[in-house]
C-alpha cells in the first residue's frame, strides 16, 4: 500500500484505498475512453463521513480531486489529471424503502439507475430517467450533470426528479437539504445549485428521489418520413392529439439507421427513408382508449406527414423497437475514434442547422462523415462526425449551434473537452457569477479543475 502522507491523515476511515497501478488504471478515464493521467490514488469510502473525512483532508493538503460515480460520460468530467486524487463513490450505492404514498425514494449517490429502476417497480413506479447506460450510470453523475435520456417529453431533465440532496463541500463541511417537500419557501432550493455543477461545487452523496406512477398502457412505433421538416410536422400532429402522453419522441437518420439494424440483424421498416423515428405514447389504461395512439398515426399518414408506419403489437415488439435506438450508440461507439457533438436547438433552428452543418464539414474536410440520431422531440443531436480535422470540427459546429440560439451540450454536461467552448453559450456575466459561486464554495479550487469552468 502507498506511504501517501494523505492516508496517513485519513487513518481509522474505511476508504478501500487504491495506489497499485494495474488496479487504479481502470479509474483513469470515462467512456470517452481517453487516458491523460493512470490515478496514483484512490479512495473509495463507504458513507458521508468518509466523503466529507477524504475531502477534508485534501482540502488541508492542497489535493485536487477529481469525483468518479459509473464513469459513464462523455464529455470527459472523470478523467483524471496529473496528480488528481480519485474519489470514487462505486461503493455507495444503497437504497432506502420507497416511500409509495409521497413517491420518493432516498439513494446513496453511487446507486445505478437499473438499481432505483427495480425498486420503484416493485411499487408500480417509474423513474422518469431512462438511459441506455442504466446498468451502469450512477445516480450521483445523473444529478451532477443534469442528464436527460429518452423521456424528457413526459418527465422532463433530471432536476425535475430531485427532491432533495446531502452535499459534501470541499471543505468536508456536509450540506443536507433532504426534506422533500413539494412547498418549502424559506428561501432558495439549495439543492438545486449543485444539480450540473459537474462535481465541481460540492460531491452529491445521497439524493431523495421523485418517482412516478407507472403506465398501464404504452405503445411504440417506427415511423419513416422524407425530412426533419417532416418530422416536426408530425410532431406537432401527435402532440395536438396526444398531449402530454407523448413520451418519446427520437430521431435516427440513414446512415445510423443503416449500422444499427445491419447490427440487429433486423430491419423493422425499409431503409432509403430521409429520416426515421421512434414514437413513444404512455398513460393509464382504465382512463384511455388503447386505440388513440395507432388512431393519430393513421390520421399523420393519411394527411401525408409520414411514408410508412410499423406499430408495435405486443410488449416484445415495444423492447425490439426500444433495442434499435440503443443499438444506435452501440453502433457509432464500434466505428472507431468518433467525435462526438451532444447539441441543443429550438425546434425552429433544426432544418437550417442540419443543412449548414453538411456544408461546414464539406467546407473543413471533404472526408467527414456525420452519424446522427437524438432526442429530436427536446432538440437534443448527438452529431457524431468521422473525421480526421476534429479541433476544427468541434469548434465550428459548437459555434454554429450556439449562434442560432442552441447550446453546445444538451445532456452530457461541460466536463474537460467542452469548458474551452462555455463563452460560445454562456454571456460574461453568467461565467462570472458561475466563478463566484465557486470561488465561495471551494476557494482552493481543488474540486474539479478544468472542468465546467475553463482553466
Amino acid at each position: 500500500m502507498s506511504d501517501d502522507p494523505l492516508l496517513v491523515a485519513l487513518a481509522g476511515h474505511d476508504l478501500a484505498p487504491l495506489s497499485d497501478p494495474d488496479a487504479c488504471a481502470r479509474f483513469a478515464t470515462d467512456a470517452t475512453r481517453r487516458v491523460e493521467s493512470v490515478p496514483a490514488l484512490v479512495l473509495r469510502p463507504a458513507d458521508t463521513a468518509g466523503v466529507s473525512a477524504v475531502l477534508a483532508a485534501c482540502h488541508a493538503a492542497g489535493r485536487p480531486v477529481v469525483v468518479q460515480g459509473g464513469r459513464t460520460g462523455l464529455s470527459g468530467g472523470a478523467r483524471v489529471r496529473p496528480g488528481e486524487v480519485v474519489l470514487s463513490l462505486e461503493r455507495m450505492r444503497s437504497l432506502g424503502p420507497v416511500d409509495p404514498l409521497s413517491a420518493q425514494i432516498e439513494v446513496e449517490a453511487g446507486a445505478t439507475l437499473q438499481a432505483v429502476q427495480s425498486a420503484a417497480a416493485q411499487h408500480d413506479l417509474v423513474f422518469g430517467v431512462d438511459l441506455g447506460a442504466r446498468g451502469t450510470a450512477t445516480i450521483g453523475g445523473m444529478v451532477a450533470t443534469n442528464a436527460g435520456g429518452i423521456r424528457v417529453l413526459r418527465y422532463g431533465m433530471m432536476r425535475a426528479q430531485v427532491a432533495g440532496l446531502e452535499v459534501v463541500l470541499a471543505d468536508g463541511s456536509v450540506i443536507s437539504a433532504m426534506r422533500g417537500l413539494d412547498k418549502d419557501n424559506a428561501g432558495p432550493a439549495l439543492h438545486q445549485l449543485f444539480i450540473g455543477s459537474e462535481g465541481t461545487y460540492g460531491v452529491i452523496t445521497r439524493a431523495l428521489l421523485r418517482l412516478h406512477p407507472a403506465p398501464t398502457l404504452q405503445a411504440n412505433a417506427l415511423i419513416a418520413v422524407d425530412d426533419v421538416r417532416q418530422a416536426q410536422a408530425l410532431l406537432r400532429h401527435l402532440r395536438a392529439r396526444l398531449g402530454g402522453l407523448l413520451s418519446a419522441y427520437e430521431g435516427i437518420w440513414p446512415e445510423v439507421y443503416e449500422g444499427a439494424t445491419a447490427r440487429l440483424g433486423t430491419t423493422p421498416l425499409p431503409c432509403g427513408a430521409g429520416l426515421y423515428l421512434l414514437a413513444e405514447f404512455q398513460g393509464m389504461q382504465h382512463i384511455l382508449r388503447a386505440e388513440a395512439f395507432e388512431a393519430a398515426l393513421i390520421e399523420a399518414y393519411e394527411a401525408g406527414l409520414c411514408r410508412d408506419i410499423v406499430v408495435a403489437q405486443s410488449g416484445r415488439e415495444h423492447d425490439h423497437l426500444w433495442a434499435l435506438r440503443e443499438a444506435c450508440v452501440e453502433y457509432t461507439f464500434g466505428l472507431g475514434e468518433l467525435v462526438p457533438h451532444d447539441l441543443s436547438l429550438p425546434a425552429h433552428a433544426l432544418p437550417a442547422f442540419l443543412d449548414k452543418a453538411r456544408a461546414l464539414l464539406a467546407r473543413i474536410d471533404t472526408e467527414a462523415r456525420p452519424y446522427i440520431y437524438g432526442h429530436l422531440g427536446d432538440g437534443n443531436l448527438h452529431y457524431i462526425v468521422q473525421t480526421a480535422r476534429s479541433s476544427e470540427v468541434s469548434t465550428a459546429l459548437n459555434a454554429l449551434a450556439a449562434g442560432m440560439g442552441g447550446s453546445i451540450t444538451a445532456e452530457h454536461g461541460l466536463g474537460q473537452d467542452k469548458a474551452p467552448y462555455l463563452a460560445m453559450v454562456r454571456s460574461g456575466a453568467e461565467i462570472q457569477l458561475m466563478g463566484t459561486l465557486k470561488r465561495a464554495l471551494d476557494p482552493a479550487a481543488s474540486l474539479g479543475r478544468g472542468r465546467l469552468l475553463p482553466d
